[in-house]
Order: structure tokens, then sequence, then C-alpha cells
């Protein structure tokens, strides 16, 4: 086992987009673990849109990260040492360790994984927080009878993909919007929407909904909300009377100012539900959401997609293309 580690800190807080210089890759000794603990070799860390909110001060469900503390992130890895009668070394384990090759935990929030029949990799994406995220969306919120339109935006990524998949094993027509031919090609071809948006052809409030109403002629029932700005406005013009929408995220402004809605009326008019959420606040829900995640996986009923660049000092790179749209299912950074 090396004698150092590398991590990577917050070492200051964006102004609208984020850049190589917020963070700073630093290297420092192998702890040991202490009564309790185990220390965790980190071979895969996980990127998602929500660490953005937390590099930034403002009100949220979290304090903002603080400046100088490795980066927050979900992680998978092997257990080297153990003093914690829990976990014995060997053991595969997800939690969140962040953005660094050897993590210390005291065994609180770190769960044992199986990776001999599933990679290690999907108890990040499919298997984990997104997968999760996307099953509580569309069951407790969205809660989508059979023959409903099930809408999803970022439908390529890691949480959109299941959500279709999902609406599909349910008896509803899913429909996606995902960013270039390729990726509504996935979403259609690999996946089994029904169909799928390419947004970047419809760049205005108007065009957006002319789109959705012709890919969804009955109106929406179910939007699962990730992207937000035109996505959600041009979809709230083309809801069904109470309608439900699961907010997700609003990936269109984490890269400057919020993006107003413009198109509240509808809130009004058609009677729709909208709420947001946080999956970690629902921890009850996650063995249900597992068992039917893992069933599907392991039956081929739900596929999922990995971007994975390589090197703990790629993950700022990986993570500012993952806010612009430029990975493809769940982005990863492989460590080991």
């Amino acid at each position: 086992m090396s004698a150092t580690s590398q991590r990577i800190v917050l070492a200051s807080r964006p102004t609208g987009a984020v850049t190589p210089d917020n963070f700073r890759l630093e290297t420092v000794p192998v702890p040991e673990p202490a009564e309790g603990q185990v220390l965790v070799r980190v071979h895969y860390l996980s990127l998602d849109p929500y660490m953005k909110g937390r590099m930034i001060e403002s009100r949220s469900y979290a304090q903002p990260h603080p400046i100088g503390d490795t980066m927050i992130g979900g992680t998978v890895g092997v257990v080297e040492k153990s003093r914690n009668p829990k976990f014995m070394a060997g053991d595969t384990v997800a939690g969140v360790l962040g953005w660094q090759e050897y993590g210390l935990s005291d065994g609180r929030g770190l769960v044992k994984v199986d990776s001999s029949q599933v990679p290690m990799s999907a108890y990040l994406g499919v298997l984990g927080m997104p997968g999760v995220t996307a099953w509580y969306g569309l069951n407790r919120i969205c809660e989508p009878k059979a023959g409903e339109t099930v809408l999803v935006s970022a439908a390529s990524g890691a949480v959109g993909s299941v959500v279709g998949q999902l609406a599909k094993m349910a008896g509803c027509r899913a429909v996606g919007i995902a960013g270039g031919p390729e990726k509504c090609g996935y979403v259609v071809d690999e996946l089994g929407f029904d169909a799928c948006i390419d947004h970047r052809l419809h760049p205005d409030l108007k065009s957006m909904a002319r789109a959705v109403r012709e890919v969804a002629p009955a109106g929406v029932d179910c939007l699962f909300e990730n992207v937000g700005g035109i996505c959600l406005d041009g979809t709230l013009a083309c809801m069904n009377p109470f309608g439900r929408i699961a907010l997700c995220g609003l990936i269109a402004g984490y890269d400057g100012e919020a993006i107003p809605i413009h198109n509240t009326r509808m809130l009004l008019v058609m009677r729709l539900k909208l709420q947001g959420f946080i999956v970690g606040e629902h921890m009850d829900a996650w063995p249900a959401a597992l068992k039917e995640l893992g069933a599907g996986v392991a039956g081929g009923r739900i596929k999922y997609r990995e971007t994975i660049a390589t090197g703990l000092a790629s993950a700022p790179e990986a993570f500012i293309g993952l806010l612009r749209g430029r990975n493809f299912g769940k982005q990863l950074v492989k460590l080991v």
C-alpha cells in the first residue's frame, strides 16, 4: 500500500461556471484507522450535479461545503484495513468518502455491496443514489398509471434513463428530452423510450412546446424534471389536468443565475402538483427501490451506461463536463 494518498479539495467558490481553479490536488499521508474505523481504498468516484450546489454559498438543503475540505462525493471501494467488527479487509463497500484515493470511515453510512454479479461501479449509478432517485420521484411523487404519458428531461443521464425504463415497466408511454441525435437515439433504440426530443433543435419555449405536443399528442401526465429552463417551460404548456411533476434538478441554471419559470400559470389552470425532493431524506424507500432496481438489472430489463474518466486528477474536468452535458449516462472517475 502506498504511504501517500491524493485528494482534491475545494479551493474556492465558483462565481458562475465552475472552473478548474476552484479545485486543488493535494498529496497527504494515508491515514491509519483508529478503533472502530475502517480504511477504504476508493476504486470509483461518483460525480453528480448536486455537488455544484454544495460548492456555493446559498440557501439550500445542506450547508455549503467548507473551503479546504475534501470534495464531497459518493464512492465505492475495498476495505484495506479494519478496526471495526462489522467490516473485514477485502469487503467491497459503498459510501460517501469524497474525492480521494483513501478514506476513513467509522462505518456509519458505509454499506457492503456484492460485486460478484454486478460491477461495483453500478452501486454509484443504477443501483445507487441516481437509481433510487429515479425510483422515488417516479413512484412516490409522479405515481404513474398504466397508459399515462411520462416525460423525462436529461433522459440519457444516470437518473433520467432509469425513470423512463421504470415508466415503461409500469405500462406508461415514456418520452425523453436529451441533447443531440446520439443521445436521443440511445434513449429510444437501447432504453426503449417511445420518443425523444433533441433540445438543441428547440432553443425557445414555443419551439419546445410544439415538440412536446408532437411526441405527446394526448398530453403529459407526469414530468420528471432534471433540467429546468426551456425543458420545464415547454412541457408545462402540455401538461394534462392534475398532472404530477417530480422536481429532481435544475441543471440548466447551475452555471449561473437561477432560470425563472415562465409558464407558472399552467400550475394553477391545470391544477398540477409540483414537488421537489432530496432522496437522502427518504431512506425508508431505499430497500424497496433497490430490490426492484436490482431485479431489473439482473433480468436485463433495466440498462445503463457509464462515462468513466481515469485518475483522480481528471475529476475537475469531468465534473465540468457533466454540468455541460458532455457525459453519457453515469459520470464516474476510476481510481484503481
